[in-house]
């Protein structure tokens, strides 16, 4: 499952435009085809967040999401496992910049409809909020990870979870920036900095593998993105300590999105897939076997 909701910020209504938002839900059976909603999905008021609606570890909150036209649409209870890593900041392209902030372990129980059938759900993810000024093509591409130990059950954060992120605007030089945390009992415990954070990337995922969504897509002109790779491993090192996600793309769906903007595309792939989380900290060697989901972002281009 992938959600998000966006809101255009108080900048852009300054200049008399409306205030806009949008939802989009994805959902993936392993196996079957991807669904999606539209942009315009409905969903619990206010929205759950761990950072716009601050509250206790532990405590189950309701959570809908629902497709206009009833599915895909979910039905579920969310509950906080775990801290969130500092805010980050990535200044670029004079006055644009992103604020971002990661948590993971979250626990999510309920149902999914992927059709009129529900399918019943225990899961943990991933919740990230993204403040700022952006657009593209001033923002050219970012990719993006998690992975979370599966094993824990209840109101239990995960043994250990991984996020990473890579952030490339086009201007100015050197305002690429990456990092790598690292969580351990549900509290961050390193934050490798760009520096110490690498990529590599090997094969490609068959582009059959990829879906399009959501359905009205397919009315824009998008210029195809880049092929993804089939298989990424980012790895950190901090002294004594390093951590690695070995990430294999199995599954992947291509959101393309109307720049708020301009007309150039912009598009976003979520791909899903077996991983490893290993590593060593303060002395102890960990293996985790999960599955994780990396985002792909990039094609508004100018030239």
């Amino acid at each position: 499952m992938v959600a998000n909701t966006a809101w255009l910020g108080p900048a852009a209504r300054s200049k008399g435009g409306p205030e806009l938002s949008t939802t989009i839900l994805v959902l993936n059976e392993r196996g079957k085809p991807w669904v999606s909603s539209q942009f315009n999905a409905e969903h619990t008021e206010p929205p759950w967040s761990a950072f716009r609606q601050p509250h206790a570890h532990g405590v189950f909150i309701p959570h809908h999401i629902r497709s206009i036209s009833g599915t895909p649409r979910v039905e579920l209870a969310l509950v906080r496992t775990s801290n969130p890593c500092t805010s980050q900041c990535a200044p670029f392209a004079g006055d644009h910049h992103l604020r971002w902030q990661s948590e993971t372990g979250v626990r999510a129980s309920g149902r999914w409809y992927l059709s009129e059938t529900p399918v019943e759900v225990d899961a943990v993810g991933y919740h990230e909020r993204v403040r700022g000024r952006w657009g593209w093509p001033e923002l050219d591409e970012w990719i993006f990870g998690f992975a979370n130990d599966l094993v824990a059950e209840g109101k239990s954060p995960p043994a250990w979870a991984g996020v990473f992120t890579f952030i490339k605007p086009r201007a100015p030089a050197g305002s690429a920036t990456a990092s790598f945390m690292l969580w351990h009992g549900g509290r961050v415990r390193r934050h490798f900095p760009r520096r110490n954070v690498s990529f590599a990337v090997q094969g490609m995922l068959d582009r059959d593998r990829v879906a399009q969504a959501p359905q009205l897509s397919r009315i824009f002109g998008v210029a195809p993105m880049p092929a993804i790779p089939k298989r990424l491993v980012i790895s950190a090192r901090q002294s004594d300590d390093w951590a690695i996600i070995d990430f294999e793309s199995e599954s992947a769906v291509r959101i393309v999105i109307p720049s708020e903007t301009g007309l150039l595309p912009f598009s976003v792939h979520e791909v899903v897939g077996p991983c490893r989380l290993l590593g060593r900290l303060n002395g102890e060697r960990f293996e985790v076997r999960t599955r994780g989901i990396v985002e792909f972002s990039g094609g508004a281009r100018a030239d």
